[in-house]
């Protein structure tokens, strides 16, 4: 049996998680970014990534717009940036992140083969929307998962179940596609196959799984999903 469900990650797969410092820097006011906008984005998503981790191990969760403020504020004062105006802006951008421009044509190619498609994803069902509703991406997808329906963040088992518990499908039939190696290697210990998107070229994570492809973008997803 082949693949019946194209499951996407989110943010860092189908969402430029730099893309607000990046425009907050070009706007007017945005000059204190202009020269370090690059690790305010970095150290703002390594926080981001960082606060998930520990509160799913102590079992204190809270939605990923709590953990994202907090990566933001922690991330401004390493900074050494206390403007709250320059707070404000960089949140409203997060909600209107851009997508990577390979996004929205591979996703219709996966609905043109009769792929179902959907995000699977740390943020919460408010962030998700907004993000697909200004990528413009909604058609393209059945469904928008987020782990708020049970109360972890990944890698647990219980966020990848979601596919299956939706869709009636068997992790044989997902391919399921992240941005993030340690998300693509927990997806592939759940049973999926998996996808690492490898932008920036980083050296795999010591886990104890793998992913099955390793890609510099998305354009090659569709050949992948419906290939016989």
């Amino acid at each position: 049996m082949g693949f019946t469900v194209a499951v996407f990650d989110a943010y860092g797969t189908l969402f430029d998680v730099a893309a607000a410092a990046r425009r907050a820097s070009d706007e007017p006011g945005g000059a204190m970014l202009a020269t370090h906008w690059q690790d305010l984005a970095a150290l703002w998503r390594e926080k981001q990534l960082q606060y998930s981790w520990l509160r799913s191990i102590a079992g204190e969760h809270a939605d990923f717009w709590k953990v994202t403020t907090d990566a933001l504020d922690f991330a401004l004062e390493v900074q050494g940036l206390s403007d709250s105006a320059l707070r404000a802006r960089l949140l409203a951008l997060y909600h209107e992140l851009d997508a990577y421009p390979e996004v929205p044509p591979v996703l219709e190619t996966l609905k043109a083969g009769g792929m179902q498609t959907a995000i699977l994803s740390n943020g919460s069902p408010e962030m998700l929307l907004a993000a697909v509703t200004s990528a413009g991406i909604g058609p393209c997808l059945d469904v928008v998962l987020s782990v708020e329906d049970v109360g972890v963040f990944k890698p647990h088992s219980r966020v990848y179940g979601l596919v299956g518990e939706h869709f009636g499908c068997a992790p044989s039939e997902v391919l399921f596609v992240s941005a993030n190696g340690w998300d693509a290697a927990g997806a592939a210990g759940f049973g999926f196959t998996s996808a690492w998107v490898n932008r920036t070229g980083a050296p795999r994570d010591r886990l104890p799984w793998a992913p099955s492809h390793v890609l510099h973008d998305l354009r090659a997803i569709p050949e992948l999903a419906l290939a016989e």
